[in-house]
Protein backbone atom coordinates (compact mmCIF):
# COMPACT_ATOMS: atom_id res chain seq x y z
CA UNK A 1 0.00 0.00 0.00
CA UNK A 2 2.72 2.42 1.20
CA UNK A 3 4.33 1.33 -2.54
CA UNK A 4 1.42 2.28 -4.07
CA UNK A 5 0.97 5.32 -2.32
CA UNK A 6 4.41 6.66 -3.49
CA UNK A 7 4.12 5.80 -7.17
CA UNK A 8 0.83 8.03 -7.13
CA UNK A 9 2.62 10.72 -5.68
CA UNK A 10 5.51 10.49 -8.27
CA UNK A 11 2.41 10.39 -10.92
CA UNK A 12 1.11 13.67 -9.31
CA UNK A 13 4.62 15.65 -9.24
CA UNK A 14 4.91 14.83 -12.77
CA UNK A 15 1.64 16.10 -14.48
CA UNK A 16 2.15 19.37 -11.81
CA UNK A 17 5.24 20.16 -13.54
CA UNK A 18 3.68 19.04 -17.32
CA UNK A 19 1.05 21.63 -16.66
CA UNK A 20 3.71 24.15 -15.19
CA UNK A 21 5.42 23.95 -18.66
CA UNK A 22 2.45 23.95 -20.75
CA UNK A 23 1.77 27.09 -18.98
CA UNK A 24 4.50 28.90 -20.06
CA UNK A 25 3.90 28.65 -23.70
CA UNK A 26 2.14 31.75 -25.40
CA UNK A 27 -1.06 30.16 -26.00
CA UNK A 28 -1.46 32.26 -29.26
CA UNK A 29 2.06 30.11 -30.49
CA UNK A 30 0.98 27.21 -28.82
CA UNK A 31 0.09 23.84 -31.83
CA UNK A 32 -0.32 20.90 -30.73
CA UNK A 33 0.01 17.49 -32.22
CA UNK A 34 -2.30 14.30 -32.24
CA UNK A 35 -0.06 11.27 -30.84
CA UNK A 36 -1.96 8.98 -33.19
CA UNK A 37 -1.56 10.64 -37.01
CA UNK A 38 2.76 11.69 -37.43
CA UNK A 39 3.87 14.19 -39.26
CA UNK A 40 5.18 13.97 -42.62
CA UNK A 41 7.71 15.47 -44.74
CA UNK A 42 8.35 15.22 -48.30
CA UNK A 43 11.93 15.33 -49.87
CA UNK A 44 11.76 16.41 -53.59
CA UNK A 45 14.62 15.27 -55.95
CA UNK A 46 17.31 12.83 -57.48
CA UNK A 47 19.48 13.73 -54.84
CA UNK A 48 17.46 14.44 -51.92
CA UNK A 49 19.46 13.87 -48.78
CA UNK A 50 18.56 11.02 -46.60
CA UNK A 51 16.33 10.66 -43.70
CA UNK A 52 14.49 7.95 -42.06
CA UNK A 53 11.47 10.40 -41.30
CA UNK A 54 10.97 11.92 -44.70
CA UNK A 55 9.66 10.09 -47.86
CA UNK A 56 12.01 10.69 -50.64
CA UNK A 57 10.38 11.35 -54.20
CA UNK A 58 12.70 10.45 -57.16
CA UNK A 59 10.20 10.25 -59.72
CA UNK A 60 6.46 12.19 -60.72
CA UNK A 61 4.86 9.59 -59.05
CA UNK A 62 0.55 9.28 -59.55
CA UNK A 63 -0.94 9.93 -56.59
CA UNK A 64 -2.45 5.86 -55.20
CA UNK A 65 -4.51 5.63 -52.20
CA UNK A 66 -2.52 2.87 -51.98
CA UNK A 67 0.53 4.52 -51.94
CA UNK A 68 -1.23 7.42 -49.88
CA UNK A 69 0.18 10.36 -51.49
CA UNK A 70 1.23 11.73 -55.23
CA UNK A 71 0.83 13.87 -57.81
CA UNK A 72 -2.87 14.43 -58.79
CA UNK A 73 -5.69 14.88 -61.46
CA UNK A 74 -3.55 13.72 -64.07
CA UNK A 75 -0.91 16.56 -63.71
CA UNK A 76 2.06 13.82 -63.10
CA UNK A 77 3.61 14.53 -66.85
CA UNK A 78 4.01 17.88 -65.93
CA UNK A 79 6.60 17.06 -63.48
CA UNK A 80 10.07 17.31 -63.98
CA UNK A 81 12.53 16.19 -60.86
CA UNK A 82 15.69 17.67 -60.97
CA UNK A 83 18.51 17.03 -57.95
CA UNK A 84 16.68 18.72 -55.06
CA UNK A 85 13.57 19.96 -55.94
CA UNK A 86 10.88 19.09 -58.57
CA UNK A 87 9.76 21.78 -61.68
CA UNK A 88 6.51 22.51 -63.02
CA UNK A 89 5.24 23.09 -66.30
CA UNK A 90 1.80 23.94 -65.89
CA UNK A 91 -0.40 23.91 -62.96
CA UNK A 92 0.41 20.57 -60.74
CA UNK A 93 -1.51 18.98 -57.85
CA UNK A 94 0.21 16.75 -55.01
CA UNK A 95 -2.37 15.47 -52.56
CA UNK A 96 -1.93 13.14 -49.51
CA UNK A 97 -4.30 10.90 -47.78
CA UNK A 98 -5.68 12.19 -44.69
CA UNK A 99 -8.23 11.71 -42.07
CA UNK A 100 -10.63 14.85 -41.37
CA UNK A 101 -8.68 17.47 -39.10
CA UNK A 102 -6.63 20.59 -39.47
CA UNK A 103 -2.81 20.33 -40.99
CA UNK A 104 0.09 22.96 -40.79
CA UNK A 105 1.83 22.68 -43.97
CA UNK A 106 5.32 23.79 -44.62
CA UNK A 107 6.26 24.24 -48.51
CA UNK A 108 9.58 25.61 -49.32
CA UNK A 109 10.41 26.50 -52.50
CA UNK A 110 12.94 28.22 -54.99
CA UNK A 111 15.48 27.60 -57.79
CA UNK A 112 19.51 27.65 -57.93
CA UNK A 113 19.20 28.25 -62.10
CA UNK A 114 15.97 30.78 -62.50
CA UNK A 115 13.74 33.09 -61.44
CA UNK A 116 10.49 31.46 -59.47
CA UNK A 117 6.82 33.05 -59.35
CA UNK A 118 5.14 30.94 -56.89
CA UNK A 119 1.30 30.43 -56.36
CA UNK A 120 -0.63 27.89 -53.92
CA UNK A 121 -4.05 26.78 -53.44
CA UNK A 122 -5.28 24.04 -51.24
CA UNK A 123 -8.13 21.57 -51.53
CA UNK A 124 -10.87 23.99 -53.10
CA UNK A 125 -9.03 26.30 -54.73
CA UNK A 126 -8.47 28.34 -51.06
CA UNK A 127 -5.41 30.66 -51.75
CA UNK A 128 -2.77 30.21 -49.17
CA UNK A 129 0.49 31.97 -51.16
CA UNK A 130 0.07 34.81 -53.67
CA UNK A 131 2.54 35.24 -56.91
CA UNK A 132 5.72 34.90 -54.44
CA UNK A 133 8.51 35.68 -56.92
CA UNK A 134 12.07 34.72 -56.28
CA UNK A 135 15.80 35.72 -57.45
CA UNK A 136 17.29 32.69 -58.76
CA UNK A 137 19.32 31.21 -55.88
CA UNK A 138 16.67 32.41 -53.15
CA UNK A 139 14.39 29.68 -51.43
CA UNK A 140 11.84 30.75 -48.90
CA UNK A 141 9.46 28.98 -46.50
CA UNK A 142 5.46 29.09 -46.83
CA UNK A 143 3.89 27.88 -43.61
CA UNK A 144 0.05 28.08 -43.23
CA UNK A 145 -2.94 25.68 -41.74
CA UNK A 146 -5.53 23.41 -43.84
CA UNK A 147 -8.87 22.20 -42.48
CA UNK A 148 -9.56 18.83 -44.02
CA UNK A 149 -12.85 17.36 -43.40
CA UNK A 150 -15.56 14.69 -44.48
CA UNK A 151 -19.11 14.81 -43.88
CA UNK A 152 -19.13 12.13 -41.30
CA UNK A 153 -20.75 13.91 -37.87
CA UNK A 154 -20.89 11.04 -35.68
CA UNK A 155 -21.79 7.32 -35.61
CA UNK A 156 -25.54 8.23 -36.78
CA UNK A 157 -25.33 11.38 -39.00
CA UNK A 158 -23.68 13.01 -41.67
CA UNK A 159 -24.04 16.14 -43.73
CA UNK A 160 -26.58 15.86 -46.31
CA UNK A 161 -24.87 16.79 -49.54
CA UNK A 162 -26.01 17.99 -52.64
CA UNK A 163 -24.76 16.17 -55.59
CA UNK A 164 -22.72 18.67 -57.18
CA UNK A 165 -20.62 18.69 -53.67
CA UNK A 166 -19.52 15.10 -54.92
CA UNK A 167 -15.97 14.89 -56.44
CA UNK A 168 -15.51 18.16 -55.35
CA UNK A 169 -12.02 18.49 -53.59
CA UNK A 170 -12.92 19.58 -50.53
CA UNK A 171 -14.79 16.62 -49.61
CA UNK A 172 -12.53 14.06 -50.33
CA UNK A 173 -10.49 12.08 -48.23
CA UNK A 174 -7.47 13.74 -49.04
CA UNK A 175 -5.17 17.21 -48.57
CA UNK A 176 -4.50 18.47 -51.94
CA UNK A 177 -1.98 21.36 -52.97
CA UNK A 178 -2.24 23.18 -56.14
CA UNK A 179 1.01 24.86 -57.36
CA UNK A 180 0.95 27.33 -60.31
CA UNK A 181 3.21 29.65 -62.01
CA UNK A 182 6.88 29.02 -62.45
CA UNK A 183 7.63 27.07 -59.65
CA UNK A 184 10.11 25.04 -58.02
CA UNK A 185 9.36 22.96 -54.82
CA UNK A 186 12.12 21.50 -52.49
CA UNK A 187 10.16 19.70 -49.36
CA UNK A 188 6.20 19.72 -48.36
CA UNK A 189 5.81 18.68 -44.97
CA UNK A 190 2.00 18.25 -43.23
CA UNK A 191 1.85 18.40 -39.27
CA UNK A 192 -1.59 17.60 -37.63
CA UNK A 193 -2.78 20.08 -34.99
CA UNK A 194 -5.20 20.33 -32.48
CA UNK A 195 -5.47 23.06 -30.79
CA UNK A 196 -5.32 26.13 -33.45
CA UNK A 197 -8.04 29.07 -33.24
CA UNK A 198 -10.68 27.86 -35.93
CA UNK A 199 -12.74 29.97 -38.17
CA UNK A 200 -16.12 28.57 -39.02
CA UNK A 201 -18.12 30.15 -42.03
CA UNK A 202 -21.83 29.80 -42.82
CA UNK A 203 -23.07 31.02 -45.73
CA UNK A 204 -24.18 30.50 -49.48
CA UNK A 205 -22.40 30.81 -52.66
CA UNK A 206 -20.82 34.17 -52.14
CA UNK A 207 -18.95 32.87 -49.09
CA UNK A 208 -18.15 29.05 -49.96
CA UNK A 209 -15.15 27.44 -51.39
CA UNK A 210 -15.74 27.41 -55.15
CA UNK A 211 -14.45 24.15 -56.85
CA UNK A 212 -14.06 24.85 -59.98
CA UNK A 213 -12.87 28.02 -62.50
CA UNK A 214 -14.08 30.70 -63.35
CA UNK A 215 -16.42 31.20 -59.57
CA UNK A 216 -15.06 32.43 -56.27
CA UNK A 217 -15.95 33.78 -53.29
CA UNK A 218 -14.56 35.34 -50.14
CA UNK A 219 -14.34 32.97 -47.91
CA UNK A 220 -11.85 30.84 -50.13
CA UNK A 221 -9.29 34.49 -50.51
CA UNK A 222 -9.52 35.18 -46.72
CA UNK A 223 -7.48 32.39 -45.87
CA UNK A 224 -4.60 34.31 -47.67
CA UNK A 225 -4.59 36.63 -45.36
CA UNK A 226 -4.58 34.71 -42.24
CA UNK A 227 -1.40 33.76 -39.90
CA UNK A 228 -0.13 30.63 -38.97
CA UNK A 229 -2.10 31.01 -35.90
CA UNK A 230 -5.56 30.65 -37.70
CA UNK A 231 -7.50 27.52 -39.84
CA UNK A 232 -10.28 28.44 -42.08
CA UNK A 233 -12.99 25.96 -41.97
CA UNK A 234 -15.52 26.67 -44.78
CA UNK A 235 -19.13 25.16 -44.77
CA UNK A 236 -20.84 27.73 -46.47
CA UNK A 237 -22.72 25.90 -49.61
CA UNK A 238 -24.40 27.58 -52.78
CA UNK A 239 -27.65 27.87 -52.69
CA UNK A 240 -28.44 27.52 -48.68
CA UNK A 241 -30.59 29.56 -46.72
CA UNK A 242 -30.08 29.66 -42.98
CA UNK A 243 -33.24 27.09 -42.56
CA UNK A 244 -31.71 24.72 -44.79
CA UNK A 245 -27.71 24.57 -43.97
CA UNK A 246 -29.44 23.90 -40.32
CA UNK A 247 -31.63 20.93 -41.81
CA UNK A 248 -28.74 19.78 -44.41
CA UNK A 249 -27.02 19.45 -40.97
CA UNK A 250 -23.98 21.85 -41.72
CA UNK A 251 -24.32 23.52 -38.66
CA UNK A 252 -25.26 20.72 -36.39
CA UNK A 253 -21.16 19.51 -37.83
CA UNK A 254 -19.71 22.92 -36.82
CA UNK A 255 -21.53 22.25 -33.02
CA UNK A 256 -19.47 19.15 -32.88
CA UNK A 257 -16.40 20.66 -33.99
CA UNK A 258 -15.81 24.28 -32.59
CA UNK A 259 -14.20 25.06 -29.29
CA UNK A 260 -14.51 28.02 -26.60
CA UNK A 261 -12.76 30.65 -28.50
CA UNK A 262 -13.54 29.72 -32.20
CA UNK A 263 -15.48 31.78 -34.00
CA UNK A 264 -18.49 31.59 -36.46
CA UNK A 265 -19.19 34.18 -39.40
CA UNK A 266 -22.80 33.59 -40.64
CA UNK A 267 -23.45 35.60 -44.04
CA UNK A 268 -27.06 34.62 -45.69
CA UNK A 269 -29.61 36.37 -46.89
CA UNK A 270 -29.72 35.58 -50.63
CA UNK A 271 -31.56 32.70 -50.77
CA UNK A 272 -33.95 33.24 -47.43
CA UNK A 273 -35.61 36.53 -49.78
CA UNK A 274 -37.13 33.58 -51.92
CA UNK A 275 -38.53 31.77 -49.31
CA UNK A 276 -42.38 31.92 -48.88
CA UNK A 277 -45.12 31.26 -46.61
CA UNK A 278 -46.21 31.91 -42.95
CA UNK A 279 -43.80 33.24 -40.99
CA UNK A 280 -41.07 33.31 -43.23
CA UNK A 281 -39.66 36.44 -43.47
CA UNK A 282 -36.72 38.95 -42.31
CA UNK A 283 -38.35 39.62 -39.20
CA UNK A 284 -39.68 36.32 -38.42
CA UNK A 285 -38.17 32.84 -39.60
CA UNK A 286 -34.95 35.12 -40.45
CA UNK A 287 -34.28 36.82 -37.53
CA UNK A 288 -35.16 33.93 -35.42
CA UNK A 289 -32.45 32.04 -37.43
CA UNK A 290 -29.93 34.16 -36.80
CA UNK A 291 -30.50 34.49 -32.81
CA UNK A 292 -30.27 30.37 -32.73
CA UNK A 293 -26.88 30.81 -34.57
CA UNK A 294 -25.48 33.49 -32.59
CA UNK A 295 -27.03 31.24 -29.05
CA UNK A 296 -25.70 28.10 -30.48
CA UNK A 297 -22.13 29.55 -30.81
CA UNK A 298 -21.84 30.74 -27.55
CA UNK A 299 -23.71 28.19 -25.74
CA UNK A 300 -20.14 26.08 -27.00
CA UNK A 301 -17.96 29.19 -25.83
CA UNK A 302 -17.34 30.59 -29.08
CA UNK A 303 -17.67 33.92 -31.02
CA UNK A 304 -20.10 34.69 -33.38
CA UNK A 305 -19.78 37.39 -36.08
CA UNK A 306 -22.51 38.63 -38.22
CA UNK A 307 -22.04 39.72 -41.85
CA UNK A 308 -24.67 41.38 -43.81
CA UNK A 309 -25.34 39.76 -47.06
CA UNK A 310 -22.99 41.30 -50.06
CA UNK A 311 -24.58 43.32 -52.96
CA UNK A 312 -25.63 42.12 -56.48
CA UNK A 313 -24.54 44.22 -59.14
CA UNK A 314 -27.73 46.43 -60.34
CA UNK A 315 -27.30 49.85 -60.85
CA UNK A 316 -29.47 52.78 -61.82
CA UNK A 317 -29.38 54.81 -64.11
CA UNK A 318 -27.67 57.58 -62.37
CA UNK A 319 -24.67 55.37 -61.63
CA UNK A 320 -25.95 54.41 -58.00
CA UNK A 321 -26.37 51.00 -56.96
CA UNK A 322 -30.53 49.55 -56.87
CA UNK A 323 -30.72 47.41 -53.34
CA UNK A 324 -31.85 44.07 -53.60
CA UNK A 325 -32.45 42.59 -50.16
CA UNK A 326 -35.34 44.65 -48.92
CA UNK A 327 -35.24 44.29 -45.46
CA UNK A 328 -32.95 41.30 -44.70
CA UNK A 329 -29.92 43.52 -43.90
CA UNK A 330 -31.71 45.61 -41.65
CA UNK A 331 -33.13 42.55 -39.92
CA UNK A 332 -29.28 41.48 -39.31
CA UNK A 333 -27.91 44.60 -38.23
CA UNK A 334 -31.12 44.78 -35.61
CA UNK A 335 -30.39 41.32 -34.70
CA UNK A 336 -26.55 41.92 -33.87
CA UNK A 337 -27.88 45.22 -31.77
CA UNK A 338 -30.09 43.34 -29.61
CA UNK A 339 -27.52 40.49 -28.80
CA UNK A 340 -24.23 42.42 -28.83
CA UNK A 341 -23.07 41.05 -31.51
CA UNK A 342 -20.20 41.83 -33.70
CA UNK A 343 -21.17 43.31 -37.15
CA UNK A 344 -19.61 43.41 -40.54
CA UNK A 345 -21.76 45.45 -43.15
CA UNK A 346 -21.03 44.17 -45.88
CA UNK A 347 -24.12 45.45 -48.20
CA UNK A 348 -22.51 48.89 -47.32
CA UNK A 349 -19.03 48.19 -47.76
CA UNK A 350 -20.07 46.60 -51.37
CA UNK A 351 -22.80 49.12 -52.39
CA UNK A 352 -19.15 51.60 -52.33
CA UNK A 353 -17.25 49.26 -53.74
CA UNK A 354 -19.19 48.78 -56.97
CA UNK A 355 -20.03 52.46 -57.05
CA UNK A 356 -16.86 53.39 -56.70
CA UNK A 357 -15.51 51.10 -59.82
CA UNK A 358 -18.62 52.20 -61.51
CA UNK A 359 -21.33 50.35 -64.23
CA UNK A 360 -19.17 49.04 -66.79
CA UNK A 361 -15.73 48.43 -64.44
CA UNK A 362 -17.80 46.53 -62.27
CA UNK A 363 -18.33 44.05 -64.24
CA UNK A 364 -14.79 42.46 -64.51
CA UNK A 365 -15.16 41.79 -60.53
CA UNK A 366 -18.21 39.34 -61.63
CA UNK A 367 -18.21 36.09 -64.07
CA UNK A 368 -19.18 38.13 -67.36
CA UNK A 369 -16.71 36.06 -70.21
CA UNK A 370 -17.79 36.49 -73.65
CA UNK A 371 -18.50 32.86 -75.31
CA UNK A 372 -15.44 30.39 -75.67
CA UNK A 373 -13.02 32.03 -72.77
CA UNK A 374 -13.42 28.76 -71.00
CA UNK A 375 -13.38 24.65 -72.50
CA UNK A 376 -17.01 23.91 -73.23
CA UNK A 377 -17.79 27.42 -72.69
CA UNK A 378 -20.26 27.69 -75.57
CA UNK A 379 -22.66 30.67 -74.34
CA UNK A 380 -21.40 34.21 -73.04
CA UNK A 381 -21.62 34.12 -69.37
CA UNK A 382 -23.03 37.28 -67.02
CA UNK A 383 -24.01 37.16 -63.54
CA UNK A 384 -24.25 40.11 -61.39
CA UNK A 385 -24.34 38.22 -58.40
CA UNK A 386 -21.28 35.56 -58.56
CA UNK A 387 -17.93 36.73 -58.38
CA UNK A 388 -14.66 35.70 -59.88
CA UNK A 389 -11.15 35.03 -58.63
CA UNK A 390 -10.54 39.37 -58.60
CA UNK A 391 -14.11 40.15 -57.09
CA UNK A 392 -14.09 37.48 -54.39
CA UNK A 393 -10.56 38.67 -53.41
CA UNK A 394 -12.01 42.44 -53.11
CA UNK A 395 -14.91 41.23 -50.68
CA UNK A 396 -12.50 39.74 -48.06
CA UNK A 397 -10.30 42.68 -48.17
CA UNK A 398 -13.78 44.61 -47.42
CA UNK A 399 -14.61 41.52 -44.79
CA UNK A 400 -10.93 42.34 -43.53
CA UNK A 401 -11.92 46.15 -43.43
CA UNK A 402 -14.73 45.51 -41.42
CA UNK A 403 -12.62 43.42 -38.78
CA UNK A 404 -10.47 45.92 -38.48
CA UNK A 405 -13.07 48.85 -38.20
CA UNK A 406 -14.37 47.10 -35.31
CA UNK A 407 -11.16 46.35 -33.49
CA UNK A 408 -12.37 42.36 -33.13
CA UNK A 409 -9.88 40.26 -31.47
CA UNK A 410 -9.95 37.89 -34.93
CA UNK A 411 -8.16 40.90 -36.78
CA UNK A 412 -5.16 40.01 -34.48
CA UNK A 413 -4.54 37.64 -36.68
CA UNK A 414 -4.15 38.81 -40.00
CA UNK A 415 -0.75 38.61 -41.45
CA UNK A 416 1.61 42.08 -40.36
CA UNK A 417 1.88 44.83 -42.86
CA UNK A 418 -1.39 43.95 -44.71
CA UNK A 419 -2.26 47.57 -46.36
CA UNK A 420 -5.75 49.20 -45.22
CA UNK A 421 -8.09 48.50 -47.70
CA UNK A 422 -10.44 51.23 -49.05
CA UNK A 423 -14.11 50.35 -50.84
CA UNK A 424 -13.47 54.06 -52.43
CA UNK A 425 -10.16 53.07 -54.05
CA UNK A 426 -10.82 49.52 -54.91
CA UNK A 427 -8.25 47.51 -56.69
CA UNK A 428 -8.29 47.65 -60.43
CA UNK A 429 -8.79 44.22 -62.72
CA UNK A 430 -6.23 45.57 -65.40
CA UNK A 431 -3.64 44.82 -62.22
CA UNK A 432 -4.73 41.05 -61.47
CA UNK A 433 -2.53 38.85 -62.54
CA UNK A 434 -3.22 35.56 -60.21
CA UNK A 435 -3.02 32.63 -62.47
CA UNK A 436 -6.23 30.62 -62.85
CA UNK A 437 -6.58 26.85 -62.11
CA UNK A 438 -7.05 24.59 -64.91
CA UNK A 439 -10.05 22.81 -63.67
CA UNK A 440 -13.28 24.97 -65.17
CA UNK A 441 -17.59 24.65 -65.18
CA UNK A 442 -19.52 26.96 -66.94
CA UNK A 443 -22.84 25.85 -65.20
CA UNK A 444 -23.50 28.60 -62.25
CA UNK A 445 -23.58 28.14 -58.81
CA UNK A 446 -26.91 27.37 -56.96
CA UNK A 447 -28.64 30.52 -56.06
CA UNK A 448 -28.45 33.92 -57.09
Amino acid sequence: MIQKNKIICLLLILYSFNVTIAGTVSEKNKIETPKSIGKQIFYFGKKAKKSKEAKIITTSVKFDSTLGYGFDFNTAANVKLNSDSFIIEAPTYFSVQLPEGNYQVSVTFGSKTQNTNTTIKAESRRLFLDQEKLKKGETDTKIFNINVRTPKIDATSEIQLKERDFGQLNWDEKLTLEFLGTVEIKTISITPITNVKTVYLAGDSTVTDQDLEPWASWGQFITNYFDENVVVANYAVSGSTLRSFKSSLRLKKILSLIKPGDYLIVEFAHNDEKEKGEGIGPWDSYSASIREYVQAARDKGAIPILVTPVQRRFFNADGTLKPTHGDYPDAMRKVAQEMNVPLVDITKLTTTLYESWGDEPSRKAFVQYPANTFPGQKEKLEDNTHFNSFGANEIALCVIKGLQDLNNPLANYFIKGLPQYNPNNPNVFAKWTLPMSNRFETAKPDGN
